[in-house]
């Protein structure tokens, strides 16, 4: 067999193990996105598709213009320009929509390689200029700086990984990048121009298979304080408090260690939630004690967690296999919300 055809079949594999643990199609959440400044708009990628509410959930319409047979991952709104929507998808890449939703058009430019399809797992906006996008995708780092209409690999130093997982952009200084692989983290200082591998305490340096060693799911920086940042992996939660010079980990009371979602309340940096394969959980004292947020949930895998951006008591979290949930009361209870269609 072929080098590329075992990079496929691989690619093939990793994705369908994060899509793993799903039932019916719509009942799997991957995403959920608030709109910045108008939270009762909100969209969601399922299996069957990606949905939009503009009354905070009570009714829902299917997108289907250009995106009816995508299946998507993740989806990223333009902070500053929010009808702006953006999908990272399973095999297809990148689609973009201008209106809200309306319809979609590819922005493929640069990520797919020949016959390789790109799962496009993060996209992540530039804080200041949001023409400038990255993308973490099953084939690398890539970067556009014109709104998507051409992507460009960003892989120097990344020497032994494919598989990007995670991104997060320092808000405070924006050509600081990190990047969350299968085998580790990664940073950049020049806005991905190059990398580092910044494994201390993540990765013992005599690991076998470095490239698979570990699975980093979520980043999220500290917006307060951006020396912090947590990840989020296969194998529980890490905090480092000098930029990945070192990691330690966070100890929780988490009976499987496998974090998937992490959100960080702007007004409390200290307040902390995570979703994991067995629950919500939630710290007060930046990582220090945990208390479990399970209350109302149908299930307790969860595969997103978000925070309105106006209202930090109010939480959502999709899960992978009893659809979106709701908290108004900063996680303390979740009620569902039922993708009812609006007439």
């Amino acid at each position: 067999m072929t080098k590329l055809f075992l990079k496929r079949v691989l690619t093939l594999f990793i994705a369908l193990f994060i899509l793993a643990g799903c039932s019916q199609r719509s009942d799997r959440v991957a995403a959920v996105v608030v709109h910045p400044t108008k939270p009762n708009i909100i969209y969601i990628a399922t299996e069957e598709g990606v949905y939009k509410t503009r009354d905070g959930g009570k009714g829902w319409r299917r997108l289907t213009e250009g995106l009816s047979r995508i299946r998507a991952m993740n989806l990223a709104i333009d902070p500053l320009l929010p009808a702006n929507v953006f999908a990272g998808t399973l095999t297809d890449g990148v689609y973009k929509s201008p209106d809200g939703g309306r319809r979609w058009l590819p922005r493929n430019a640069g990520i797919q390689k020949g016959t390789i399809s790109a799962n496009v797992n993060q996209l992540a906006f530039h804080p200041s200029d949001t023409q400038t996008l990255y993308a973490a995708t099953t084939v690398g780092v890539f970067r556009t700086m014109d709104g998507g209409q051409l992507w460009q690999e960003r892989m120097n130093g990344m020497n032994e990984i494919n598989f990007i997982v995670a991104l997060a952009v320092d808000p405070k200084h924006s050509n600081i990048l990190y990047a969350g692989t299968s085998g580790g983290v990664y940073r950049s200082f020049d806005g991905a121009e190059n990398w580092i591998k910044i494994n201390n305490g993540l990765v013992p340096d005599d690991a076998r298979m470095a490239s698979m060693a570990l699975g980093v799911n979520k980043l999220v920086i500290d917006p307060s304080n951006t020396d912090i940042v947590y990840a989020g992996t296969t194998k529980g939660l890490f905090k480092t408090s000098n930029k990945g010079e070192s990691w330690s980990k966070v100890q929780g009371n988490f009976k499987e260690p496998y974090i998937s979602s992490l959100v960080i309340n702007p007004s409390n940096t200290s307040h902390l939630y995570v979703g994991t394969s067995e629950g919500i959980f939630e710290s007060k004292d930046g990582g220090e004690t945990w208390l479990p947020q399970h209350e109302g949930l149908g299930n307790l895998n969860i595969r997103t967690l978000v925070m309105d951006p106006l209202n930090f008591q109010i939480l959502y979290c999709g899960t992978n296999g009893s659809g979106l949930y709701k908290s108004g009361d900063s996680g303390n209870s979740w009620m569902p919300i039922p993708l009812t269609f609006a007439r």
